[in-house]
């Protein structure tokens, strides 16, 4: 037993001989008895109450404690109720265990570690590859979003563009049925003096064919 155990058995000891005579039971719990004199924990406590039965100062009487002797433990005592001896394994099963043999049908220490190491080198591949498709994947939908805002930029300009000429051919057709109707309304009243206007009746009626030579409508 080693100085802190030895000092806190007699602290243990000396608190419950405060409250106990020898040969009375303890009243309170040894974990009660342990909080007292400011054991760290009940398993503190616990190792004082062996020492003190190892070394007769307690007893177990009736599932609690008595008290034997109040004499405080000595350093160096030894154990008057030696502790029983761990049975020790035979060596050829301690040869086994330290081989890692294994009873037949059951995998060894060693089968166990190499499948282990086997699996997660696979699972590394496995996680290399699916990064890999990862970035491809990443860079496909990253060059697919690119063409869909190209052809998107296209589509709104060819469609302004579109407008655009549509309001041009619209002005333009105004223009055209304005023009055709002043020429048609200077043919029945007057010759054209206006050599442009000539010009343009002239195309009117080659193109058409909707008015004579002379200018008058057949």
């Amino acid at each position: 037993m080693n100085e802190e155990s030895l000092r806190r058995a007699n602290a243990f000891l000396s608190a419950v001989a405060e409250h106990v005579q020898p040969g009375d039971t303890l009243t309170e719990s040894p974990a009660d008895v342990g909080k007292r004199i400011g054991l760290p924990d009940a398993l503190s406590a616990a190792r004082a109450v062996r020492a003190l039965l190892a070394r007769k100062r307690l007893e177990v009487s009736g599932g609690t404690y008595r008290l034997l002797d109040a004499r405080p433990v000595d350093p160096g005592e030894p154990e008057a109720i030696p502790r029983r001896p761990r049975a020790r394994k035979p060596a050829a099963a301690r040869t086994r265990e330290r081989a890692g043999a294994a009873e037949p049908g059951r995998p060894t220490y060693s089968e166990v570690g190499r499948a282990a190491i086997d699996r997660l080198i696979d699972l590394g591949r496995e996680a290399g590859t699916l990064r890999g498709n990862l970035r491809t994947l990443r860079e496909e939908a990253r060059e697919a979003r690119e063409a869909k805002d190209e052809a998107e930029r296209r589509a709104h300009s060819l469609a302004a563009r579109v407008k655009d000429l549509e309001g041009k051919l619209e002005m333009a057709e105004s223009n055209l049925r304005t023009i055709l109707t002043a020429a048609r309304g200077s043919a029945r009243t007057e010759q054209v003096g206006d050599a442009e206007m000539d010009a343009i009746l002239s195309v009117l009626r080659g193109s058409g064919g909707a008015q004579s030579a002379d200018g008058e409508e057949p």
